[in-house]
């Protein structure tokens, strides 16, 4: 039971940052934020890292292992976040979520693909809950841009559904390099087998440092860090906060982890998309365009996200569904 509180209370915090970065692009930068956010998490996970047996890990890893969480690492932290970061700016979290939703989507197909996964019947309903977003978004594009009474936010659709589809294409394909890292592990005798949290966490540092690096450096040469001068005091504390926020999260996550199966952990934390709409109502309703359409579509987008991540057996199993309701979820493409 404590792993399962600590996965629901790892997906509250990740959403509580989630809000917190929404209202700091309103007076910040995403580039800001992205130097707030990626190089002071760091140490945090370097911390995690060393007492979860990471840095003995690393010892016998290839340089293969390395690139691999590297590349996770910048396409998740550093592609994936500012695109995140310029679509929330663009649209408000709540029309951003069922575009971002997309990216399981994204990995699914590159699981299917590249590592042998299959896909079932639950799957399939679950790819059509996650693409009504979207195509929500699409068809009431009109009325989100329209011209509205004055302190009303008005979204950019056309800024924000670009860069949140770039998004989708980061941090959906993090999750497969983050499984070719760990595979290409797994070929060394006694290794995953023996430390699978140890070289897990390990990943996770080194696609943060990776990020962290490319960060720093795109600062340091293209604006020789004049950023950090020009940025708001409110942008500032709301980037820290959702920077330590993230770790604190991962820490949760980590230790659930420990604690719980994955199957369980894994669609627990589909929910932060829940907590991140409540808290964006709390905090930054005047930056949001709400409505009952919006909420029953992350409503949706969660349900098709949980049909993608779960075990499609043990769901079947565990409602004790019929023949004809086994056969259709269960089939295998």
């Amino acid at each position: 039971m404590s792993g399962i509180f600590l996965a629901i209370l790892s997906a509250a915090i990740f959403g509580f940052q989630n809000a917190a970065a929404r209202r700091a692009v309103v007076t910040a930068t995403p580039l800001q934020g992205m130097i707030i956010t990626v190089p002071t998490v760091v140490p945090l996970v370097a911390v995690i890292c060393y007492f979860l047996g990471g840095f003995q890990a690393i010892q016998n890893w290839s340089y293969v292992t390395y690139l691999l969480a590297g590349a996770a690492g910048v396409m998740h932290f550093v592609i994936g976040r500012f695109c995140n970061y310029v679509s929330m700016q663009a649209l408000g979290s709540a029309l951003s979520t069922p575009i971002q939703q997309l990216s399981t989507i994204f990995s699914l197909f590159f699981a299917v693909s590249f590592l042998n996964e299959t896909l079932t019947g639950l799957n399939i309903i679950g790819v059509l809950l996650v693409s009504i977003g979207p195509a929500l978004l699409i068809s009431r594009r009109q009325s989100y841009s329209a011209e509205n009474t004055a302190g009303v936010f008005k979204p950019n659709l056309r800024r924000g559904v670009l860069y949140g589809l770039i998004c989708v294409i980061g941090y959906g394909s993090s999750p497969i390099l983050i499984v070719l890292a760990l595979l290409s592990i797994q070929t060394m005798p006694n290794q995953m087998v023996a430390e699978p949290f140890a070289h897990s966490s390990a990943i996770l540092l080194f696609s943060y440092v990776f990020a962290a690096v490319c960060v720093v450096m795109v600062a340091a040469i293209f604006y020789d860090f004049a950023l950090l001068k020009k940025m708001s005091q409110s942008g500032l504390k709301w980037f820290l906060l959702s920077g330590v926020m993230i770790a604190v999260s991962q820490i949760f996550r980590y230790t659930a982890l420990a604690l719980a199966p994955v199957s369980v952990v894994v669609p627990i934390q589909r929910i932060s998309v829940i907590f991140r709409l409540l808290f964006n109502v709390y905090l930054n309703r005047e930056y949001e365009r709400i409505d009952a359409g919006i909420v029953i579509t992350i409503i949706l987008s969660v349900i098709g996200a949980l049909a993608l991540g779960v075990n499609t057996e043990a769901v079947l199993s565990w409602f004790d569904a019929g023949q004809a309701l086994t056969t259709v979820l269960g089939w295998r493409l």
